[in-house]
């Protein structure tokens, strides 16, 4: 009996190194390969071991972070980028993870799998694969800090949702309508007492990570995926005041801190680093630092992860190269005609207007928009060839707001957000203002295909018209459809319409045809090559 308890005790011994390797013997392109091994639990694990590996494929080397995941548990993780074998060596301070070797072959990617986003002709977004990647998102601050049931009435919410990308933090959330206790924290807790008002205050061993905070945070990330959205990591926060810490680490346990995050999440494909959420509002830590923290993210992530920084009243230095995007907060880039375009044309990057206000009945003046102002708001980003992300802060029951803690959707935007998603979905490519100088209204995919929006303004007809910069030759026919982008309603009109010769700005039909228009707001024409 006691040499079969050997037998099944060293038979799980075996699994819990190699298991995860054989498991993972195949991967997918752009999916995680998983390196699990039994290491030293004495001292502190997280200080006093360090472990990497090498992978390689025979043409290229990429050295990897691995971490502590508590329990003896050391891991190592890995996004294959091209097909083939790659065999792997790690290296560590400890001689029992130290030289471990081993090997996994990277097969082509599943349909639903088309690798992480990246930047494309400078003002866009694809995947690597080349699949066009249109930023719907959406806000979810503190939704993984939540009760479980919580959280999953969230990923219901989201699969029936048009967003394709989240905001939210790594650090729990200690604000206006979210003051509630998480159920995991990111460090190990030294002591917990009471103050003056019955809150708990807390010590922590900031020398020691909590594994089962990042485990969930990692599960509700590999949700996100399954879901088919972007997780845009916000790595730090100003909404602290000091009730945990967080915010106020010091610089060396700010960067153990990014070490360990990155170690863990690089290999997530579907994740985006976002430096801050209103880096100028975390008085802790002088401008001058972010460099620091943006550069060591940066240089952790072997596989150039998308990487931005938001701003509260002041932006950063957005055109410095670790970023790859522009992440603006100002509501009044898109309450009008020409002014998303006006920031883009500063930092030749893409712009996604991470907020613009919210859709909402909070008193505070960032949080009660109405639906047709939301909605108006990404109509304006995307015709100015920018993008938008919605939040929602309408009251629900037990003070759930689903900016801060998730749940259920109530406002009236997200369809319409959907609706335009379709819409540029179908597009032909991305938009561009045709005339960024003179004409606001239009922007167009290529030279047959434009989207005109017409915003509040209700006028009786539209006459054929568009801009002669890159626009079609004479000869060439269109048809105009007639989006109601409220009522979500799209009426192909039957005229034809013949480009007629010009030398001016504009490009007209040759009868100078006008269409009815019904006497409604937020309008849009869809004006496309007709080829009988």
């Amino acid at each position: 009996m006691k040499f079969l308890y050997l037998i099944s005790v060293l038979f799980v011994f075996s699994l819990s190194v190699f298991g995860q390797d054989r498991a993972a013997a195949r991967v997918e392109r752009w999916e995680r390969f998983e390196l699990t091994l039994a290491g030293p639990q004495t001292g502190n694990p997280f200080a006093d071991v360090n472990l990497s590996a090498e992978f390689s494929n025979g043409t290229e080397k990429i050295k990897v972070d691995g971490f502590y995941d508590g329990n003896g548990q050391y891991k190592v993780r890995f996004m294959p980028q091209k097909v083939g074998e790659w065999k792997y060596r790690t290296i560590s301070s400890s001689k029992s993870l130290n030289g471990k070797t081993g090997a996994f072959s990277c097969i082509e990617p599943g349909k639903d799998n088309h690798g992480p986003v990246q930047v494309a002709d400078t003002y866009h977004f694809k995947y690597a694969d080349g699949t066009r990647y249109y930023p719907f998102g959406t806000t979810l601050y503190a939704w993984t800090h939540q009760p479980e049931g919580l959280e999953e009435i969230t990923l219901k919410t989201l699969a029936n949702a048009p967003f394709n990308k989240v905001r939210m933090c790594v650090f729990p959330k200690y604000y206006a309508h979210v003051e509630n206790e998480p159920p995991y924290y990111p460090y190990v807790k030294k002591a917990e007492t009471k103050d003056a008002k019955g809150k708990p205050k807390f010590q922590w061993d900031f020398s020691r990570f909590e594994p089962a905070f990042f485990q969930h945070l990692e599960k509700r990330i590999d949700d996100l995926k399954k879901l088919g959205i972007e997780a845009d990591i916000i790595v730090f926060h100003p909404y602290d005041k000091g009730h945990w810490g967080f915010d106020s680490l010091g610089k060396e346990n700010d960067l153990k801190y990014i070490r360990y995050l990155t170690a863990r999440l690089a290999s997530f494909r579907n994740v985006w680093w976002s430096l801050a959420n209103e880096f100028d509002y975390v008085k802790t830590k002088p401008r001058a630092d972010w460099d620091v923290y943006t550069k060591a993210v940066v240089n952790a992530d072997p596989y150039g992860h998308l990487c931005s920084i938001h701003n509260g009243s002041v932006y950063y230095d957005n055109w410095k190269p670790e970023f790859t995007h522009v992440s603006i907060q100002n509501g009044s880039t898109v309450e009008d005609f020409g002014r998303a375009t006006l920031l883009r044309d500063v930092f030749f990057k893409p712009m996604v207007y991470d907020e613009v206000c919210y859709e909402g009945d909070l008193q505070q003046r960032w949080g009660h928009l109405s639906g047709e102002e939301m909605t108006e708001a990404f109509w304006q980003g995307v015709i100015a060839g920018t993008y938008v992300t919605h939040g929602e802060t309408y009251k629900n029951a037990g003070d759930t707001i689903f900016w801060a803690k998730g749940g259920r959707l109530i406002g009236s935007s997200p369809a319409r957000i959907g609706f335009l998603r379709k819409i540029l979905e179908e597009a032909p490519g991305p938009l561009e203002l045709s005339d960024p100088w003179k004409d606001h209204h239009t922007s167009r995919a290529d030279s047959s295909y434009y989207l005109v929006y017409l915003g509040k303004n209700m006028q009786p007809e539209w006459e054929f018209s568009l801009p002669r910069k890159g626009g079609p030759k004479a000869g060439r026919k269109f048809k105009v459809e007639v989006i109601d982008t409220w009522h979500m309603t799209i009426d192909e009109r039957p005229e034809v319409f013949e480009i007629a010769e010009t030398n001016d700005y504009r490009i007209y039909d040759k009868k100078r045809t006008s269409i009815r228009l019904p006497a409604t707001p937020y309008l849009a024409l869809r004006i496309k090559e007709y080829l009988e």
